[in-house]
């Protein structure tokens, strides 16, 4: 039986598919939802390599995972008969999901891809200075949510904490975590700007990423094996989380790392190349937004004044201008005395 708009809301499902950072900042709205209506089960459906995002959060009773036959996935939701979908994706198959559902309170955000494609083709810019994390409230206004103002959630059971062993014993005392993946190479920082931080840097460093930044890490490490730790690939993402989580200072691209930094409250050096912090993406730690720029617990790393930036939302496998100006003009000594700055807070 389709679900009455005056049945007590009993059953709410939050759809986002990826990515983890994406994931991660609806957190705030899961949790907000499920304060305002705690005596509802609430369903989250996501990509199974994602699941483990939000594993860990208590504020969800049923994460779904998205399986190759959409088909199936819609018919196990329909027999849920839910009360309410919220859209915090916003594409082709969630708009397939939510017209099979038929559900009367189906809210969506706006994802202001117009506004974004005029953005990195014409660098006109008239997206809204604040978070996405915002956008995503819009969604949610409908249902009388606000936003608690707390900030972004990521969970990590005891069970699955590092050990002080899985480092080596010079980084007991204190690390830089140093973010080096990223999902395009555009906006990765290079292994020789890397190694010229690390070179200077005054403390241990740990490599984070995945074993798709192998490779990459090799490099970075020669500079000097002793101070720099290579984690890339040796922890599943909740593990390399917790070495986030336990960081005196992280340095990252713009990545999922990034944001559950922010989740944690961690202070960091974000460096951006062809994406841009006006894109809505930047570190949020709760009531933070872009007009606030000058953070006591974040920096933005940025070359300003490049015609050529932003170039895309998402980013490339290589800079199509050849010179990757975004990311080789940043200013190494300055990344330093941003660490520097942070670590004796």
């Amino acid at each position: 039986m389709k679900a009455s708009r005056s049945r007590p809301i009993q059953k709410i499902l939050i759809i986002r598919f990826s990515s983890i950072g994406d994931i991660v900042l609806t957190t705030p709205v899961i949790r907000s939802v499920k304060r305002r209506y705690p005596d509802a089960e609430l369903h989250y459906l996501v990509k199974k390599q994602f699941k483990s995002v939000l594993a860990g959060n208590p504020h969800i009773d049923h994460i779904h995972v998205l399986s190759e036959d959409l088909q199936q996935n819609i018919a196990e939701l329909k027999a849920l008969d839910f009360d309410v979908v919220i859209d915090l994706h916003h594409n082709l198959r969630t708009l397939r999901v939510k017209k099979a559902l038929n559900v009367r309170r189906t809210y969506t955000f706006p994802k202001l891809n117009v506004q974004k494609w005029l953005y990195t083709n014409f660098k006109w810019n008239t997206l809204p200075p604040n978070s996405i994390v915002e956008r995503y409230f819009e969604a949610v206004k409908p249902l009388n949510v606000v936003n608690d103002g707390l900030g972004l959630d990521f969970f990590i059971a005891p069970e699955q904490e590092t050990k002080r062993e899985d480092i080596p014993m010079g980084h007991w005392m204190g690390y830089v975590a140093c973010v080096i993946g990223g999902s395009f190479e555009t906006k990765q920082f290079p292994a020789d700007k890397w190694r010229a931080f690390i070179e200077d840097c005054p403390y241990p460093v740990i490599l984070l990423g995945g074993p798709d930044d192998a490779a990459l890490a090799a490099e970075i490490k020669t500079v000097d094996p002793v101070k720099v730790y290579d984690a890339c690939g040796k922890f599943n993402l909740v593990e390399s989380a917790d070495l986030v989580r336990k960081a005196r200072v992280v340095v990252t691209n713009d990545t999922g790392l990034m944001h559950i930094g922010a989740a944690f409250q961690k202070k960091m050096v974000t460096l951006w190349g062809n994406t841009t912090p006006w894109l809505g993406m930047f570190p949020y730690y709760g009531a933070n937004n872009l007009q606030t720029t000058v953070s006591p617990l974040f920096t933005i790393s940025e070359v300003n004044g490049l015609s050529c930036r932003p170039c895309s939302k998402i980013g490339f496998h290589q800079c199509p201008k050849k010179h990757f100006n975004c990311m080789n003009q940043i200013d190494v000594a300055q990344l330093i005395a941003d660490v520097q700055s942070f670590w004796k807070d």
